[in-house]
């Protein structure tokens, strides 16, 4: 009787996730292509690098936190023309979609004035670090070129958030991966120098990107204006100055997806930091480590816009009941995914931090760190998963205070108090590295747990206010 009343209960779950993950996997296929192709550049910079030298892959690893810190903290703001615009559409409100995009890209350029300011006086981030003077020069070379290309990657963000809204990731993946075939004759050139070119290490990075940018911008740009597609939106039809209203509607959602995106990168980005005061052979593991990690997180965050696309045109077509489904289909299959993955990680181990080549010296210090990377791995799912059907539900207030507890006081303090062995009582196999480490992932379960529990309610709390209209 209770194997006949499970299968009872499973049944409609398992409908839900036939008719649900196809569309998950059709989204989420083309926005995970595209994320690899820009995780690659992270990836080919660390590899190229660090086959130059041991001091410029220190300086990739404390300039790229402070720049990445930035970077996902501004777009983070522009991103909320995804959700925005996602209820637009499943609205059919399609000409309404042309001026959000319009405000956003007024929005993008405010923020893109921040950001340059910011990055081109760095001195300050990078007295946490206490590197070398000649990692610390090379590292302000690098954020003072990448800052040029910041305006270029904020009106590209905004037409990101366009096609993910609008169910069209393709477009920007072609674009993505375009790149990425520029970037490595690029990367070779610029770094290691030839043709009359003076090799320039991890600098050579920057200018690659800061080329990249402009030029995805300005391709992305035209597709708009040339697409059919695109003509029922009517971005390009008309002139609009910055509306004061659509600006702060914009900013009060995107703000604290900025800071949220901000808290979980920096609780990544100050650990490179912190762990550089420990010397460079610590530094450069965590980099690779960081590296890798980086790169399986975009499998769930692939996922994760794939299921806020698919929530916000729900609540906008009015199917609440449809959002909710979608969303729980969304975090079991993602969940399994990625718990799959990190015993993939475990297991090949060793052939993963051999595709890096790293000194012999830095493979000891990074392949203790694997048993984390492969352990958080099912709360990294759930949290990601979990914010970003919130950011559906055009929610993002409480789950950016839920970051700032767990990721900034749990992981980075507690990583700090572990680390560092501030207490005095802390046993050796959880110093260094390795307590950061631990700390991270433990606050990511916390997050999980807490982002969860915020969903149930939101959805239920929606969809009790918003039933299915009967006839």
């Amino acid at each position: 009787m209770l194997n006949v009343y499970a299968c009872i209960k499973l049944a409609p779950m398992i409908a839900r996730l036939k008719r649900d993950i196809p569309k998950l996997i059709n989204l989420a296929g083309p926005l995970l292509i595209g994320q690899l192709a820009v995780i690659t550049f992270g990836v080919m910079d660390t590899a190229m690098v660090a086959r130059y030298g041991a001091d410029d892959l220190a300086a990739l690893a404390v300039a790229g936190s402070v720049f990445i810190s930035v970077y996902v903290g501004l777009t983070g703001v522009v991103s909320a023309l995804a959700p925005i615009a996602g209820q637009l559409f499943g609205a059919k409100r399609y000409a309404e979609i042309g001026e959000e995009v319009r405000q956003g890209w007024w929005l993008s350029m405010a923020l893109s004035i921040l950001g340059v300011l910011i990055l081109s006086n760095p001195e300050i981030f990078l007295s946490i670090a206490k590197a070398s003077p000649e990692v610390e020069a090379k590292a302000i070379l690098y954020l003072k070129i990448v800052a040029w290309g910041l305006p270029a990657s904020m009106a590209m963000r905004v037409m990101v958030a366009l096609h993910n809204a609008i169910s069209k990731p393709t477009v920007i993946t072609w674009l993505q991966i375009s790149g990425l075939f520029l970037k490595i004759p690029l990367n070779a050139w610029l770094i290691y120098g030839g043709l009359g070119l003076e090799p320039m290490g991890a600098p050579g990075c920057a200018i690659a990107t800061l080329i990249i940018n402009w030029s995805w911008m300005i391709a992305a740009g035209l597709i708009i204006y040339r697409g059919r597609f695109y003509q029922p939106f009517g971005i390009y039809e008309q002139f609009s100055f910055p509306n004061l209203h659509k600006l702060w509607t914009l900013f009060k959602l995107g703000a604290p997806i900025g800071l949220s995106y901000l808290i979980e990168v920096t609780s990544f980005a100050f650990m490179a930091l912190f762990i550089a005061r420990l010397g460079t052979l610590p530094l450069a593991g965590h980099q690779i480590v960081a590296n890798l990690g980086t790169v399986l997180y975009m499998l769930p965050l692939s996922l994760s816009i794939a299921t806020s696309t698919l929530v916000a045109q729900s609540i906008g077509a009015d199917q609440p009941t449809l959002a909710k489904e979608v969303a729980w289909s969304s975090l079991i299959f993602t969940t399994c995914l990625c718990v799959t993955v990190g015993l993939i990680v475990w297991i090949f181990k060793y052939p993963l931090l051999n595709l890096y080549a790293p000194p012999e010296a830095v493979k000891e210090s990074a392949i203790s760190l694997f048993l984390f990377i492969a352990f958080y791995q099912v709360f990294d799912a759930l949290q990601v998963c979990s914010a970003f059907i919130l950011r559906g539900y055009r929610v993002a207030f409480i789950p950016m205070w839920i970051y700032a507890i767990s990721l900034w006081g749990g992981g980075l303090g507690g990583g700090y108090l572990l680390g560092f062995n501030v207490t005095g009582n802390v046993p050796a196999m959880i110093q260094g590295a390795r307590g950061f480490w631990l700390a991270n992932s433990a606050s990511l379960a916390i997050a999980a747990t807490l982002l969860m529990t915020l969903f149930v309610k939101t959805a239920h709390k929606f969809e009790k206010e918003h039933p299915p209209v009967t006839t």
